[in-house]
């Protein structure tokens, strides 16, 4: 029996299908947005404002207290547009579905997905959490169960919590952790597999991906005593300045710091964790003459009196600041999560007019288009395989950064 000729529609659900199975990261962050770009018919740089949960004090006593709202709104842009080309001729349209993936689309749409993980590896940078040694590959239990308590001192819910790690990391937590009171069906499924899989320490899954990316540290120099450079007393402050450096030194965006005597709170109780709090500079700095103003920071800092605390008592004027990693230098950023603290939004591309064909498919929220072009010289099909999407994270304190 002749072989049918596949479709531009069957081509494109296929890819689509090896795109969904072959994004780790991506997979288990929140999309729930997707249909909002989905209504407006999103285009490239068009952005939802999203509204944060309120928060607000609790009160003692009979008297009725009312409190205005905090309202906080983060917004998620659709602005990445990314594609994969493949040219394939009449014959191989000929071949058997699987056939034709097999030889032709996976090679090209797993480089997509990727690309698209690596995209949402960035998210690190808003991430101030963080856990691990800089320059030591995580390799015990220890440094997933830090992770874990970072989660519960800001409150996250104790399920859908992921694992994200590159294959330096998972090679050394499968190793340090192998046989280490796990059941006998957890040991067996990490001899066989090398991976840590899922339901591991309270872990929903965790997953090993090539597309974790490295974090490059500020030139600021660790032989520096860097100091905060005037007491912050306004709440809701978000920049904050520092001296203590030399020359044109750098902090960079996603450089991770603790100040001296500031520590962070839990948000539901107020109540001090114990550990100080850190800081991400969510903006590259240069100093000048060694000094660093209004470098920008997240969290904002809110002490505990507030209804969006985020820290016992503000930063002192000369308190000791001390930054994670050491100077330009590249570290690995591992990624643990609840599926909250991230979102993915993917959008439809327009169909184009006067093309040989073309085909939008969605499923499970990812959106994916195809445009086809005959070459009429060479007899073969120029083709184009796109996505369109953006990530955000909404949620900070639901995320940590594993240090590798």
């Amino acid at each position: 029996m002749a072989n049918s000729i596949l479709t531009i529609d069957m081509i494109t659900r296929k890819a689509l299908e090896i795109l969904e199975n072959n994004l780790v990261l991506s997979r288990n962050v929140n999309r729930q947005y997707d249909d909002s770009f989905a209504v407006e018919g999103a285009k490239i740089g068009s952005t939802l404002r999203i509204r944060l949960p309120d928060r607000a004090l609790v009160t003692n006593g009979a008297a009725l207290q009312v409190q205005d709202d905090n309202e906080q709104y983060t917004t998620l842009a659709v602005s990445t547009q990314k594609h994969i080309g493949v040219n394939f001729t009449s014959a191989e349209l000929t071949m058997q579905l699987d056939d034709f993936a097999e030889r032709v689309l996976k090679p090209r749409v797993s480089q997509l997905a990727a690309s698209v993980d690596a995209d949402v590896a960035n998210a690190y940078q808003n991430i101030y959490s963080s856990v691990g040694t800089p320059g030591t590959t995580p390799a015990t239990s220890l440094v997933l169960l830090q992770a874990q308590q970072k989660l519960n001192e800001y409150a996250v819910p104790m399920d859908q919590r992921y694992a994200t790690v590159n294959p330096a990391a998972n090679a050394g937590l499968v190793e340090g952790m192998k046989g280490f009171f796990n059941p006998t069906s957890t040991i067996s499924r990490q001899f066989k597999t090398g991976m840590m899989g899922e339901g591991v320490l309270g872990y929903d899954e965790v997953n090993m991906s090539q597309s974790i990316v490295q974090h490059t540290t500020g030139s600021r120099s660790t032989t520096d005593t860097i100091l905060v450079n005037g007491a912050v007393s306004t709440q809701g402050a978000s920049t904050i300045s520092l001296d203590g450096g030399t020359g044109s030194a750098t902090i960079k965006v996603g450089d991770v710091f603790t100040i001296a005597g500031v520590y962070a709170v839990n948000p539901q109780t107020r109540q001090t964790t114990g550990s100080l709090q850190q800081f991400v500079c969510t903006a590259t700095n240069t100093a000048s003459s060694g000094s660093w103003t209004d470098v920008a920071i997240s969290p904002p800092i809110y002490t505990s009196s507030q209804a969006l605390a985020t820290v016992d008592s503000f930063p002192a004027d000369n308190a000791a600041v001390t930054f994670l990693g050491a100077a330009s230098t590249a570290y690995p950023q591992n990624l643990i999560y609840n599926k909250n603290a991230i979102t993915l939004g993917t959008a439809d591309l327009l169909m184009p007019q006067g093309v040989d064909m073309a085909s939008r498919q969605v499923h499970n929220g990812i959106s994916m288009r195809i445009v086809r072009q005959y070459d009429i010289n060479n007899d073969r099909m120029p083709c184009r395989i796109d996505v369109l999407y953006g990530y955000s994270v909404i949620r900070a304190p639901m995320a940590v950064r594993m240090w590798g």
